[in-house]
């Protein structure tokens, strides 16, 4: 049940990307809005993880985990019947996005309650192989039903899913809580503010540059580009600052006797500092590779959303099976070596997708290549949920479990903007240089092509671009050789995307080694007062 309510989270966002001309067509809207909707909803998911997971403690972890699943629901049914994009917004990126934050977090901590020991840990692979499956079948899903019936099918399916898990809420076991804590209303408003602004300016990282502006934030009609450069880092140094400020006040909340927000501790705990910093870079390098993969297929392969889930399935299917064996193997061997044996693998199966890459696809060895990508990706996730979560003991297991929601939004928040990033920046150098290259282009028309793309190239299919290539004036064969230059520099930008991809598994490997050296305590949890009768039925939970 709680792996249900986990798919339900992460498909959500899989289908609204493979859904955005549909829902733009549907809506009589834009691109730019429908996207403006999809970074609201990470942004609402930032800013209140910390607060869902607080009000769990408050309420109690089941009642908290339905009174978010009744809350997401209401937002998905309203996605559904949305006439118009300001209604979208309100069903899926806030209100939808305020049941997440709800549900998120109860369902690490009532993992926790209902298992201990070995089958915790399993518990928490398959909540962590669910969750990555759900962002691989995503797109299948959407994909299919947006093509048969209606993006709105998909929404309206998730208001049903929601009212049968309510009607299961009470299988769940919960520990009665002896205190209840009053909510941090200053920590609340400094951590939504902090954390909203860091996200908010690491997903504008494509569109306005990291450093150099390739576009601006604009108030007013006024471009704001500080000291020539990119608002970016000045919102990530604003959000730091906030958070820091933050910490500041929880410590000073604690020192006074009352309940924070979060405790100041937390992040000073060895293995939670080493299993957050390593859930982070894999679910960096996996929202980012799964931002590769659908450009690839549909902009220079011409796939449609359909046929793009079906060639990404084998990822679902291995990271699945991957994280049901990920927990057996931790029986015998550390979470360290089993994280270690996933990223090895993660490594050469990325290293193969950018053979693999190219204007025709060679099916075997790009199915060869995701299968080993989902393998690695599935050990890893399979660890670290049980290594963060069981670094704490399970009245902290809320707390722990917001920390860990918000650190898998930052990490695909990362992998989505960084990795967007190089590779608009590749397509942009790469174009600009073979134009530049080519002596047979005239250096005025040279110099006219590069001018207009200063801002960069955006990603497109090779007609869409060759169509406007033609519409500004450039025909026959220099049109041709354009939309060549065009394709050559796809294919090598996306190449640099997975390129940065790797880099970051070496960077997963750095944090690995610090994770639990040895395999982790089979009665780690026996300190949880779980009520009679309640784990058994928590075997059905999950």
């Amino acid at each position: 049940m709680l792996g249900a309510a986990q798919f339900v989270m992460v498909l959500d966002s899989t289908v609204m990307n493979v859904s955005i001309s549909q829902v733009v067509a549907d809506l009589k809207t834009s691109v730019s809005e429908v996207q403006l909707a999809i970074t609201a909803y990470t942004l609402v998911m930032a800013a209140f993880m910390l607060t869902g997971a607080k009000l769990g403690d408050i309420w109690g972890r089941r009642r908290a985990f339905s009174v978010g699943l009744a809350i997401y629901g209401t937002g998905s049914l309203i996605t559904a019947l949305s006439p118009n994009v300001t209604v979208l917004l309100i069903g899926w990126s806030g209100i939808e996005g305020l049941g997440a934050v709800l549900v998120i977090p109860a369902i690490f901590a009532l993992t926790a309650v209902n298992y201990s020991g070995h089958e915790r840990a399993m518990a928490y692979g398959l909540l962590g192989g669910i969750a990555g499956a759900g962002a691989a079948a995503g797109p299948l899903i959407g994909g299919f039903v947006t093509t048969v019936l209606s993006w709105r099918v998909v929404f309206g399916a998730e208001t049903a899913v929601v009212l049968v898990l309510l009607t299961l809420v009470h299988r769940i076991g919960e520990q009665a809580q002896e205190s209840r804590p009053t909510l941090d209303r200053v920590g609340v408003g400094l951590s939504a503010l902090g954390l909203g602004l860091t996200v908010f300016a690491i997903l504008k990282i494509s569109t306005w540059g990291l450093f150099v502006p390739t576009g601006a934030l604009t108030i007013a009609g006024t471009r704001i580009t500080p000291f020539g450069l990119s608002a970016v880092p000045f919102l990530i140094f604003a959000g730091l600052v906030v958070l820091g400020c933050f910490f500041r006040w929880e410590e000073r909340v604690e020192r006074a006797g009352r309940a924070p927000l979060l405790r100041a501790d937390l992040l000073k705990i060895a293995q939670m500092r080493a299993g957050l910093s390593t859930l982070v870079s894999q679910y960096l390098i996996l929202a980012g590779t799964f931002f590769v993969l659908p450009l690839y297929l549909q902009l220079v392969l011409g796939k449609d959303a359909l046929q793009t889930g079906v060639k990404i399935l084998p990822i679902s299917i291995t990271m699945m099976l991957a994280a049901v064996l990920g927990p057996r193997l931790a029986t015998r061997t550390s979470p360290r070596r089993v994280v270690q044996i996933g990223l090895g693998f993660l490594l050469v199966s990325i290293a193969a997708l950018m053979a693999t890459i190219s204007p025709s696809l060679s099916s075997l060895p790009f199915a060869l290549s995701l299968a080993g990508f989902g393998v690695g990706i599935g050990l890893s996730i399979s660890q670290l949920g049980n290594v963060v979560m069981s670094s704490v003991g399970e009245s902290r297991s809320s707390e722990a479990g917001g920390v860990q929601g918000a650190a898998q939004n930052l990490g695909q928040s990362l992998g989505t903007a960084l990795i967007g990033a190089v590779l608009l920046t590749g397509l942009t150098v790469g174009f600009h240089e073979r134009v530049l290259a080519d002596p047979s282009i005239p250096a005025a028309a040279q110099q006219q092509i590069v001018s207009a793309s200063e801002e960069g190239v955006p990603m497109v299919s090779q007609g869409q671009f060759k169509t406007a290539v033609e519409q500004a004036g450039v025909h026959g064969a220099q049109a041709d050789v354009l939309t060549t230059y065009y394709n050559e520099s796809q294919i090598e930008a996306l190449k640099r995307a997975l390129l940065l991809a790797c880099a970051f598994v070496l960077v997963g490997l750095w944090f690995a080694r610090d994770l639990p050296g040895e395999a982790l305590a089979k009665d780690e949890g026996e300190d949880m007062h779980v009520p009679s009768g309640e784990h058994s039925r928590g075997e059905a939970v999950v």
